[in-house]
């Protein structure tokens, strides 16, 4: 005995009262988790899926709601409701993607699981995105940068214009699609598109090729894009140049080119966002009679920095807006952070050693002060 059907409400798991943007909702997130794309090879997915796709074609849809609502089940039988004048002219046959495509969109990393978005009812393929690695200097990044850039990539052949074609002779339409591009096998109650096999997709047949790109309206070129780095991009950050991408055959649109962004390790400084970080050693004496040092930033001036008496190792000093261009910040910076090191010298002339050895006679009843008592967890001490 077959096991009887779920309530399709239950299925979607939204209420009777749900309205369609939220059914919508519900079955995105439930279509993306099920769908057999990443289900592979899982057949109960599947089956959870068809069954997700049926309740959401009948709930979205009026009329058929309004049947399921008052019959149930049996309200959406051919001639359900008793004779001709029941509600008859309801059949349980769907095309899940009419539905998969109305919620997601013909380019739904899915769509290759119902054959769609690939001429399907005239409409034409999009070419393929390119990625490309680019390295910059810390500077490069700081002022932004103009490259010119050469890639290799496939373009609309010249020659027939991209219908792959050989000039002169034309096309016919497939036989097996009627032109449609897609070929619909029923299932029992299921109805799937999938991409005709004989024309690609494509609604039309080539008989004459043409030579250069061999039929295929493509033909792979380089060609030189340019590119414009804006000040203040960041590690792992992407510039899209829409259309520049891979050409699509049958006329479509152009894929994206993304250039992913890769910043070398500088010298002198960190970088944390905006913000720029670089360690000042500076001597004992400075350390504790207090100085001033000379900093030199990102865009090379030279700042000079005020060190006060008593400043310990490892202090940070913050000079604002002299840090990394906030990009589409308007001209803002962030802050450039200066750490003090104080250096222990380890070779001293005997001038210097004699000083410190008067120092150290100086600053003797200090030596036996007791020590402190550690604040907080001493565990941090060590860390």
């Amino acid at each position: 005995m077959a096991n009887a059907k779920r309530d399709y409400y239950e299925v979607l798991g939204v209420p009777k009262t749900a309205g369609k943007e939220e059914m919508k909702k519900a079955y995105r997130k439930l279509a993306i988790q099920l769908h057999p794309d990443k289900n592979k090879g899982d057949a109960k997915a599947e089956e959870q899926f068809k069954e997700l796709s049926e309740a959401y074609a009948v709930l979205s849809d009026d009329q058929k709601r309004a049947a399921y609502d008052r019959f149930g089940h049996e309200g959406l039988q051919q001639g359900a409701g008793g004779g001709q004048g029941g509600f008859g002219g309801f059949s349980q046959s769907y095309d899940f993607s009419d539905i998969f495509e109305d919620v997601f969109g013909s380019d739904s990393p899915f769509s290759s699981f119902f054959g769609f978005g690939q001429g399907r009812g005239g409409r034409k393929s999009r070419g393929q995105d390119l990625r490309y690695k680019m390295e910059l200097t810390l500077e490069e990044a700081f002022q932004g940068k103009k490259h010119v850039l050469e890639v290799k990539k496939q373009e609309r052949c010249e020659t027939c214009n991209g219908s792959g074609a050989k000039p002169g002779t034309s096309m016919r339409t497939c036989q097996e699609c009627g032109g449609q591009g897609q070929v619909r096998q029923s299932r029992g109650m299921f109805s799937i598109s999938t991409t005709c096999p004989r024309c690609g997709g494509q609604g039309r047949m080539i008989e004459s090729p043409c030579s250069p790109c061999d039929g295929s309206g493509l033909i792979y070129q380089r060609k030189k894009i340019n590119v414009t780095i804006p000040p203040g991009i960041e590690e792992g950050q992407s510039i899209k140049i829409s259309g520049e991408g891979e050409a699509a055959p049958g006329g479509g649109p152009s894929g994206d080119l993304y250039i992913a962004i890769s910043l070398q390790p500088h010298d002198f400084y960190a970088r944390a966002e905006e913000h720029l970080y670089v360690e000042a050693p500076v001597n004992i004496a400075q350390a504790v009679l207090g100085g001033q040092l000379e900093i030199p930033t990102i865009d090379r001036k030279t700042l000079k920095l005020k060190i006060a008496a008593g400043t310990a190792h490892g202090s940070v000093l913050r000079i604002k807006g002299e840090g990394m261009p906030i990009l589409n910040g308007g001209g803002r910076r962030g802050d450039l952070h200066v750490k003090v090191l104080v250096t222990i010298p380890t070779r001293l002339s005997s001038k210097e050693k004699k000083l410190y050895e008067d120092l150290a006679k100086e600053m003797a009843p200090n030596a036996e002060a007791p020590l402190r008592r550690l604040r907080g967890d001493s565990k941090s001490f060590f860390s």
